[in-house]
């Protein structure tokens, strides 16, 4: 009997495997546990019962055959070599009960009588459980960061139009515009003055309200986001009609009093208006307090609870006036989750029988803890790379940088299995009681632009107390997602081996690319309860430093030893359908 599973109807079962588990009792396949080995830890599987056994054909002794198999009832080994001959077809025909074998060099259930791969799920499970024990027990993990840093991206990718990523450069007027409405800007990267001609379009500096460095920062990495800019550009959210519409400038309603929505589009307006002087956004920090009133205050805050709180916010407003039962992991409720929400998936496996629940989380951003202090100093790390040079003092002088950690070595520690301590033992639905288990995060959908946060701040209840990580942390300029992706996590985990519950994470992969770009770095210097915040941004394939009101071209090198606090990172190219009402639109996110 056929069974529909997430929304697709599975093949009719081997009759030959449903009598030998029917004879076999509920768990048949448990005593070929001991012989599963996995070598290299993480890597394929296979069917020994000595680690170095050379298995051979009991009929014509050959080791070399295309394909051996060995019966799962009598363990006896044989080959299957067609359309030549088939000795293990021959066996399980001569002897009832013995149809059912294992690939000895692939550890797959084969029906000899069929002579056809067959699927049992207890037999899978086994098989995956001693994969996942001996790539997370491994002592020192290399094999596995190795195993996602070269997996490459799913080849069997629907193929749909592709848009590729274009620098904007303005025509005759714009240049005209640009010119007539710009002040020189000062280059330190050889201390000359910039020609207003050469400075990309939107640049401008931000007032400091008082303490407001954190907002500052956030505010010039969203203003310069390709897809947020465009939409906003595009009229896309209009604030005199978003105002009309729900009566603010009527009668000032305190369900309408503030829309972060329309002081984003203010901003927007005023900050590619062409004026080069520096912008103060009060109205945009006033209706932010209406919204985080706990936040309300002129002290120093945090630029990542910023853009949380602010994210929240647009889609608070928005949800509410639209009324929209999307789910934020849908990217379909407002503007700033379309451009920034994705999708986690989180797999709890039980170590007793390899049950795995799986869980899907939205998120705006991802929170990365930095890699363990591997005992080599920042600095010195940063000289051999050739990019020591040029660095400002305030980088790299803190005493507690005690070790280098990398971006992708952050994403592989987020990615990989670990095994939950004895005080969270996980409720196992099979087993019915509670089970040792191992944990593993992916991501199943990635968001048109990833933001990524560091854990630079340590709060302590035991100790009481508070501390800032100064670690230098290393990031690229181009970043390949798709070792960190779900397809590819499950496909490292269980090889060819096809899951009901995993069928529609190779779809969630194909909307979008895994290729992204660097184009805004948020950096913080100085301690925990007295630092400043300052923005990189990458434009028209220059570095800019936006501090405050305060704009400079710096050189690389300069952007690769900050003290990288928050990263975003935008699609190289969008993947849409042309059937889709919305895709003219869509196709110029990144123009």
């Amino acid at each position: 009997m056929s069974s529909k599973i997430s929304g697709r109807v599975s093949p009719q079962p081997c009759p030959h495997l449903l009598d030998f588990c029917y004879r076999n009792g509920s768990k048949p396949f448990r005593a070929l546990q001991d012989c599963i080995r996995v070598k290299p830890p993480g890597g394929r599987a296979a069917i020994r019962r000595e680690p170095f056994e050379v298995p051979r054909c009991g009929t014509c002794d050959e080791s070399s055959r295309p394909r051996l198999y060995a019966c799962v009832a009598c363990a006896a080994v044989f080959c299957h070599a067609p359309p030549l001959h088939s000795h293990a077809s021959a066996h399980a025909l001569s002897v009832p009960g013995h149809e059912i074998a294992v690939d000895v060099d692939r550890a797959e259930l084969f029906c000899c009588a069929c002579r056809d791969q067959v699927y049992d799920r207890d037999f899978d499970a086994a098989v995956v459980l001693a994969q996942t024990i001996t790539s997370t027990t491994s002592t020192s993990g290399s094999t596995v960061t190795q195993c996602k840093a070269t997996g490459s991206q799913p080849d069997n990718l629907r193929k749909r139009r592709r848009v590729d990523y274009s620098l904007w450069a303005p025509n005759s007027r714009e240049n005209a515009i640009i010119e007539n409405h710009s002040i020189p800007l000062h280059d330190a990267t050889n201390g000359s003055l910039i020609s207003s001609t050469e400075l990309p379009w939107g640049l401008r500096g931000l007032n400091n309200l008082g303490n407001t460095c954190f907002m500052n920062s956030v505010l010039q990495a969203l203003l310069h986001t390709p897809p947020l800019r465009n939409y906003f550009l595009s009229d896309r959210h209009n604030r005199y009609y978003c105002q009309q519409k729900n009566g603010a400038t009527l009668n000032g309603s305190k369900n309408s009093r503030f829309c972060l929505a329309c002081d984003m589009d203010a901003m927007f307006s005023a900050v590619f208006s062409g004026d080069r002087t520096p912008y103060s956004p009060a109205k945009f920090l006033h209706s932010w307090w209406q919204h985080a009133a706990n936040l309300a205050s002129y002290e120093q805050q945090d630029a990542h609870e910023f853009f949380i709180s602010m994210l929240d916010g647009i889609h608070e407003k928005v949800a509410k006036e639209k009324r929209k039962t999307h789910s934020p992991g849908t990217g379909d409720c407002c503007i700033a989750h379309r451009v920034f929400s994705g999708i986690l998936r989180s797999d709890v496996m039980c170590m007793a029988c390899g049950f795995t629940s799986t869980t899907y989380d939205p998120c705006l951003d991802i929170s990365l803890d930095l890699e363990p202090n591997q005992g080599v100093s920042g600095k010195s790390s940063l000289a051999k790379s050739n990019n020591s040079c040029n660095v400002e003092a305030d980088c790299m002088g803190s005493s507690q940088n005690c070790g280098i950690s990398t971006l992708k070595g952050c994403l592989e520690r987020f990615t990989r299995a670990e095994k939950l301590g004895s005080d969270q033992k996980f409720f196992c639905q099979k087993c019915q009681v509670r089970q040792e288990s191992l944990k593993q995060m992916s991501i199943r959908k990635l968001p048109l632009v990833s933001c990524f946060h560091i854990k630079r701040f340590e709060h302590s209840s035991i100790r009481r107390m508070s501390r800032k990580v100064d670690r230098y942390l290393q990031f690229p300029f181009s970043l390949d997602m798709a070792p960190y992706l779900s397809s590819s996590i499950l496909r490292s985990r269980f090889g060819n081996r096809i899951f009901p519950f995993d069928g529609d994470e190779q779809d969630a992969c194909n909307e979008v690319s895994s290729e992204f770009e660097l184009f805004a770095v948020v950096t913080h210097t100085g301690k925990l309860d007295a630092g400043h915040y300052v923005t990189y941004l990458r434009l028209s394939n220059h570095w800019y430093k936006c501090d405050d009101a305060w704009i400079t071209r710096v050189n690389e090198s300069i952007v690769l030893a900050a003290q990288g606090y928050m990263m975003f990172y935008v699609q190289k190219m969008l993947y849409y359908k042309a059937s889709e009402k919305q895709a003219a639109s869509w196709c110029d996110v990144r123009k």
